[in-house]
C-alpha cells in the first residue's frame, strides 16, 4: 500500500520514467538524447529558479499592490496592455521563469489578460529573440512576424480573459483563522519544511502543516517562513 501511495503521489514522474524506458527500448539513440536534453534543462532550472525566486520576492516587497492594480489591473486599459508587452518583451530567461513572477503580479491585482500578455510576450517576442530572428531570417520577416504575433496575442488574451475566471487561478482565498497553505500555489521548494520542520513537512511534493499547538508556535520563525515563501502560499491569522 505504501508503494502504491508513493506511485499515486508521484504519478507524473512515474509516467515520465516509463516514457523514457519505452524510448530506450524502441530507439536507444533517441532515449539517450532525451536523457541528455532533460539533464540540460534540469541544470538550467537549478541555476535560474533560485535567482527568479529572490527577484520575485524583492519585487513583491518593493512594488505596492496599489501600483500593480493601477498599471496592470482590470482598469488599467491601454497602458496596462502596453506595459504588459514591455515587461514580457524585455524580460530575460526561459518562459518557466515567468510563472512565479506572474503569480506574484496576479496576487497583487494584475488582470488575467495582462498576465497572459506578459507570458505570451516573454515566450515569443522577447527583444533578444527578435534581434537573432532579424539576423538569421531578415528584418522584414522579423517585422511582419512581430506585428502578426502581437495581433494574435491581443486577440488570444481578450478571449482567454473572457473564459478564465478569477476563481480558476490559485490566488489567495479570504483569510481564515489559523495556519493554512494554498497547495495549488505551493511549488514544493521545501523552504518552509527546512526552516520550520516542527510545523511543516512535504507530502506529494507539496508542503502541509503538521498538527500544532497554538501556544507552542514560534511566531517569529513562522513569520520569517511566510515571508520567505517565494509564491506566498502560506497564510496565518490569529484565531
Amino acid at each position: 500500500m505504501t508503494a502504491l501511495k508513493k506511485v499515486k503521489e508521484n504519478l507524473f514522474l512515474v509516467i515520465v520514467a516509463l516514457a523514457y524506458i519505452a524510448m530506450f527500448i524502441i530507439n536507444p539513440v533517441m532515449g539517450t538524447e532525451s536523457i541528455k536534453n532533460s539533464g540540460y534543462y534540469i541544470k538550467e532550472m537549478l541555476f535560474i529558479m533560485p535567482v527568479i525566486f529572490v527577484l520575485t520576492a524583492l519585487l513583491d516587497m518593493w512594488i505596492p499592490k496599489e501600483k500593480i492594480m493601477r498599471y496592470l489591473g482590470k482598469d488599467a486599459g491601454f497602458k496596462g496592455v502596453f506595459l504588459s508587452f514591455v515587461v514580457g518583451s524585455v524580460s530575460a530567461g526561459p518562459i518557466y521563469a515567468a510563472f512565479p513572477m506572474c503569480l506574484m503580479l496576479r496576487k497583487k491585482g494584475a488582470s488575467i489578460r495582462n498576465i497572459i500578455i506578459i507570458l505570451s510576450s516573454w515566450a515569443v517576442i522577447k527583444v533578444p529573440m527578435l534581434l537573432n530572428e532579424a539576423k538569421f531570417l531578415g528584418p522584414k520577416f522579423m517585422a511582419i512576424r512581430w506585428v502578426l504575433t502581437v495581433l494574435a496575442i491581443l486577440i488570444f488574451s481578450w478571449i482567454s480573459a473572457k473564459i478564465i475566471k478569477d476563481e480558476d487561478l490559485p490566488v489567495e482565498s479570504p483569510a481564515k483563522a489559523g495556519l493554512h497553505i494554498n497547495r495549488d500555489a505551493c511549488m514544493g521548494c521545501t523552504i518552509c519544511a527546512k526552516a520550520y520542520p516542527e510545523l511543516f513537512e512535504m507530502q506529494g511534493k507539496k508542503s502541509v502543516v503538521k498538527a500544532y499547538d497554538k501556544q507552542n508556535l514560534n511566531l517569529e520563525n513562522l513569520q520569517r517562513v511566510i515571508g520567505d515563501c517565494p509564491v506566498h502560499a502560506i497564510e496565518y491569522s490569529e484565531e
